[in-house]
């Protein structure tokens, strides 16, 4: 009748030392007056305030993520440019985003000799984690910078389907600082599905590796990239300097292309552009047809590094881990939410699924492990954590799937039983819009309520929003003052998409997700599934078909 119950309870102490909590006992007081309470019992009035304020939120964690501007914006949010339904944000607003991720932080105690990136290779589980610098990243990022500026045009669409190694982050740095694009592609994808991602972005070069090394054994890469496009290759060995496979002509080694740097000024002026400029092209599963290519501007990266502060509370000097890749959307999330929280990012090169990364994830002593509930089930089924000391970790968090309750107790139960904090979102809006919280209590396989600044309400079959405090199931529906969303799509009609038939609440068309969502007693979110066709919201009632997903959602669809 209380509806699922919680098995994690804020600290009424620790939840003054959170992101948010430090924010609120500064800040809840002149903004909410006297109703301000503390961080917990205060936490749902603050969360409105930032729904209802953007602007006033915003700038609040622009200031905590020390985002650097060449030149500020004028207003955070100019919400009556009707040609966007989402307003224009930070209009006159010129930056790098990359440049942001490379420089010291003293608001973060972030200095050149803070740890960027630890990392291990597969095999080597018994020798030390290897560690990279501040400053070694950042000239790493800037010779391949270099490198890139004597290939290409500012602008061109560069593509990247290999690991999520630190050769990807620094050749990811790099084209986002040189003003190039990024076009992610997944390492596991076939030649054709290759083809056409480098097609429909039109990609002039691709960065790949000759193997992929995992659970020991090599898989071909550079091949099926060889077969999925023409287009100029850059391969990079998997292991050692020599390159495994036989390039075709007009491809490059890895060497070869870092030796074009040479002569060059080390120091590398970064590319500074609008906030709307193009950073990346994502993409759709494409199981239903043709991928959308979906751009990522530099207010994406900043919603990354937003939402990971605010709910997740990661903090400089965190070690976070995250088994991803750049070609879907966990992976920009997860190197953009340290480098703009001052913490470090930890990387395996290697399969996730056995003892190795277990053991890693203890050696490097991981403070915020993400997982997908799929791995966690591998983990425990081979007991890979046995005789592993996971208590460094203070926070967990899981996504792209559901979850199973009784794993994620025994996940928990690694780590003394710290909160896991379930995220939920899309590519198109650079975020989870729903997700847990260190200041509300948790409960296993479902959601505490909207992520920081997000609005939404949940539709009835008429298109008519149930009550905010009524248990309840529908098609969400989200507010379009959404920092980060997508304003376009570059092969598909955006309107027709995300807002065409949906209603307009508050004198606002609300955004179409295509997410089943039920809200319980007690107020938590349950993801049931997807609808195929939605409602005709004009008062005319349609079939809806939901499809249930069960263990593996869409990856694109679910952040």
């Amino acid at each position: 009748a209380r509806g699922p119950p919680p098995y994690w309870f804020p600290s009424p102490i620790d939840c003054k030392q959170t992101n948010l909590g430090r924010v609120m006992e500064e800040n809840g007081p002149k903004l909410l007056g006297a109703s301000y309470k503390d961080p917990i019992s205060s936490f749902g009035l603050f969360h409105k305030f930032a729904v209802e304020n953007q602007e006033v939120y915003w700038k609040i964690v622009l200031k905590e993520l020390s985002i650097k501007f060449l030149q500020e914006p004028m207003s955070i949010l100019d919400a009556s440019d009707k040609s966007k339904k989402g307003g224009t944000w930070f209009p006159g607003a010129v930056l790098n985003i990359a440049e942001c991720c490379l420089l010291p932080r003293p608001s973060q105690n972030r200095t050149d000799e803070s740890t960027a990136i630890v990392w291990r290779d597969e095999g080597f589980d018994h020798y030390p984690v290897n560690r990279m610098s501040l400053k070694e990243l950042r000239t790493l990022v800037m010779t391949v910078a270099n490198a890139l500026d004597t290939m290409f045009q500012k602008g061109d669409r560069i593509a990247i389907d290999m690991p999520m190694t630190c050769n990807a982050v620094i050749i990811y740095l790099a084209i986002i600082l040189g003003g190039f694009v990024v076009v992610s592609i997944a390492d596991s994808f076939a030649p054709q599905e290759i083809g056409t991602r480098m097609r429909v972005a039109k990609a002039k070069a691709i960065f790949t590796q000759d193997f992929i090394i995992r659970g020991g054994k090599k898989f071909p890469l550079y091949s099926c990239v060889m077969k999925g496009t023409s287009c100029k290759a850059i391969v990079i060995p998997a292991t050692g300097d020599c390159l495994g496979v036989t390039l075709r002509d007009g491809d490059m080694s890895w060497k070869d292309f870092l030796s074009r740097a040479a002569g060059r000024s080390p120091m590398y002026s970064p590319v500074y552009q609008s906030a709307d400029a193009l950073i990346n092209i994502l993409f759709s599963s494409g199981t239903t047809g043709e991928p959308k290519a979906i751009p990522w501007t530099q207010l994406c990266p900043i919603r990354c590094g937003a939402d990971t502060w605010a709910n997740l509370d990661v903090r400089p000097k965190d070690i976070s881990c995250l088994p991803t890749n750049l070609g879907w959307v966990m992976g920009p999330i997860q190197l953009f939410s340290c480098f703009l929280n001052g913490a470090t990012l930890a990387l395996y090169h290697g399969s996730p699924l056995g003892r190795g990364f277990c053991k890693f994830v203890q050696d490097a002593h991981v403070s915020a492990l993400g997982s997908v509930p799929s791995l966690v089930k591998l983990w425990k089924a081979g007991n890979h954590t046995k005789g592993l000391d996971w208590t460094k970790i203070r926070v967990l968090a899981t996504t792209g799937e559901a979850s199973d309750i009784d794993d994620n107790l025994w996940l928990s139960s690694r780590t003394c039983y710290k909160p896991i904090v379930e995220c939920c979102g899309g590519t198109e809006l650079a975020s989870s819009f729903i997700q847990g919280s260190l200041l509300q209590p948790q409960v296993f396989g479902a959601f505490s309520g909207a992520s920081m600044s997000t609005g939404f309400v949940i539709l009835d079959e008429q298109g008519n929003p149930y009550p905010d405090d009524v248990p309840c199931s529908g098609e969400v529906g989200l507010f379009p003052l959404y920092f980060g969303a997508t304003d376009r799509l570059l092969n598909a009609d955006h309107d027709k998409v995300y807002f065409d038939g949906m209603p307009v609440y508050r004198g606002r068309q609300l955004r179409r997700h295509g997410d089943i969502i039920q809200r319980t007693v007690g107020g938590y979110y349950i993801v049931q599934g997807r609808a195929d066709d939605t409602m005709n919201l004009g008062g005319i009632k349609r079939q809806v078909q939901w499809r249930l997903n069960g263990f593996v959602m869409e990856p694109t669809r679910v952040c």
